[in-house]
């Protein structure tokens, strides 16, 4: 019951961030914009404050520092800076693939340095808030078991999907930024970062959070096999 609760729980927040980073500024955008007369450039900087809060308030409350929101929130904040200076609507919209070209790049780097920047991401997915499970996390991550090589291989390569795919979507979005009506660019921008994430989850998900949940479970299975054996021995 606790195993399905908390995974509920996960998708919901899940869904919950989908709408406050997509839906949620293309809606205040147009609100502004078409509702109330602002002109593109200030109905594109008022889109961007809800997301921002919501970055600070989730680095607030769950009082941890995560490198990924923390490069996310840096890279917003100097971003919306500069398109205030210059009063660029376009590089308003630029701006946000600007976001994701950074992030990708650092999740690539952060895998090169062997330190998988997704991997804060997706462990909770994976270990579900069960000791065994974490327990059997350490072990495959620290090289301790057998299924360890694939284990970090597969760690490796869920960032990878999704630096690459991020700094792909970048370009589509710059591209989109300077040649596409700014008014269509709003929700086609929105439409192209769901398609990506999307791409990335699915990709992501067959070559390496799958193979990883396998091994994950047949770890666990192994430690309590041996627990059993040495009871049995004992006995």
């Amino acid at each position: 019951m606790t195993t399905k609760t908390s995974r509920t729980a996960s998708k919901r927040n899940a869904f919950g961030g989908l709408v406050v980073d997509v839906a949620v500024p293309v809606g205040v955008y147009y609100l502004f914009k078409d509702g109330y007369g602002a002109s593109t450039f200030m109905a594109l900087a008022l889109s961007s404050v809800v997301p921002a809060v919501r970055t600070v308030w989730c680095a607030v409350t769950e009082r941890r520092a995560n490198g990924l929101a923390v490069l996310i929130l840096v890279v917003n904040v100097v971003s919306l800076l500069l398109s205030f200076v210059s009063g660029d609507p376009r590089l308003m919209l630029a701006k946000d693939s600007g976001v994701n070209s950074t992030i990708g790049i650092a999740i690539l780097v952060s895998v090169a340095l062997g330190r998988p920047m997704m991997t804060e991401g997706f462990k909770p997915f994976l270990v579900q808030g069960d000791p065994a499970r974490l327990a059997a996390w350490e072990r495959l991550a620290g090289g301790g078991a057998a299924g360890s090589g694939a284990f970090l291989r597969g760690e490796r390569a869920f960032s990878v999907v999704w630096g690459v795919v991020l700094l792909a979507e970048c370009v589509v979005r710059a591209v989109g930024a300077y040649t596409v009506p700014v008014d269509t660019m709003v929700w086609l921008g929105s439409v192209v970062l769901v398609g990506a994430m999307g791409l990335a989850f699915v990709v992501s998900r067959v070559i390496a959070a799958e193979p990883m949940a396998r091994l994950l479970i047949a770890e666990v299975r192994a430690a309590e096999d041996a627990v059993r054996s040495e009871v049995g021995v004992a006995a």
